[in-house]
């Protein structure tokens, strides 16, 4: 089993009456991507600042590399990286000279070259800030977060407000770090992001942590059940597949039926055999998955919104 890198303790961040972060405990394995989701205020980027050596605890304790972050913030600070939310750049300066003004802050540093390599930037070496991509201006800030060659990785929000190219062209740099053996600490409020990265996912809502797991043990647990959509019915198909099928719900001219594991094959081949007949028309038929979205509503009630902190 991968050694625990980071290790958080009854964790509690007030600021006066109001608590932010809720007497949280957790662990992050080993070159794992670990993905903090959540919407906005639910106390993602609180957490990681904290960890990031970025603000005080109020209470408990954090554990990183085996340090204690009360005592040896230092070289905590010489084993990380950081992409906050908003990094601060030039943007008159080119990609080239954006790396390598981070990396001389340290005495020992990655080559600027082939952090540039390493994140797809050859062809913007020598291009100014200004000029790139919201997708390439992350890529940036994620070489900028490794120019110390750090063993642990914290991106807070990295794809907010990206298109989703761009936003792929992020998801394939992380999976990069991964594959390179780093630890990556991820915050986001996209649902798919966590979903498609992490190794595990921490839910939090209003400070606490309320599940935590593999995407696919948290859905198969809180999830729900999958559910057959058969669009667009005409009313003798409906009337058809009512006569068939069993826990149906009518949505317009629609028909939801719930999928819970047992007869669910059989359920699919009486729908698509009563549509295929011809003579009972609908326009199509698909399985809907429960998702990382559904575990979250099923938990707490509400949605996962657009946000930050």
């Amino acid at each position: 089993m991968p050694e625990n890198v980071i290790k958080v303790k009854s964790l509690v961040k007030k600021y006066g009456d109001f608590t932010a972060v809720n007497d949280i405990s957790f662990n992050i394995k080993k070159g794992e991507v670990f993905a903090f989701l959540g919407p906005n205020g639910a106390g993602k980027t609180t957490t990681v600042e904290m960890m990031e050596c970025l603000k005080s605890l109020t209470a408990g304790s954090i554990n990183i590399l085996g340090y204690d972050i009360k005592k040896d913030e230092i070289e905590i600070k010489r084993r990380i990286g950081v992409l906050p939310q908003d990094f601060g750049v030039s943007v008159f300066l080119t990609v080239y000279q954006n790396i390598d003004y981070f990396a001389q802050m340290y005495p020992k540093h990655v080559n600027v070259d082939s952090l540039i390599k390493m994140l797809g930037l050859e062809d913007k070496r020598d291009t100014l800030f200004m000029y790139l991509s919201g997708g390439l201006k992350q890529r940036v800030g994620i070489a900028i977060s490794l120019v110390n060659d750090p063993e642990i990785i914290f991106l807070d929000e990295p794809t907010t407000g990206l298109d989703p190219k761009a936003r792929r062209d992020v998801w394939n740099a992380i999976k990069d770090l991964k594959a390179r053996g780093k630890t990556v600490v991820l915050t986001t409020h996209y649902m798919e992001e966590a979903q498609n990265l992490a190794d595990r996912v921490c839910i939090l809502h209003n400070g606490q942590i309320i599940a935590e797991g593999t995407s696919e043990d948290l859905i198969s647990r809180y999830g729900g059940d999958k559910m057959l959509i058969i669009r667009k019915c005409s009313d003798k198909a409906k009337n058809e597949l009512i006569k068939t099928i069993p826990e149906y719900t009518i949505d317009g001219d629609n028909v939801l039926v719930k999928l819970s594991g047992g007869d669910d094959m059989k359920i699919i081949s009486k729908a698509a055999s009563i549509i295929d007949t011809g003579k009972s028309t609908c326009e199509e038929l698909y399985i809907k998955k429960a998702t990382l979205e559904g575990v979250f509503l099923n938990l707490t009630g509400d949605k996962l919104t657009e946000g930050g902190k």
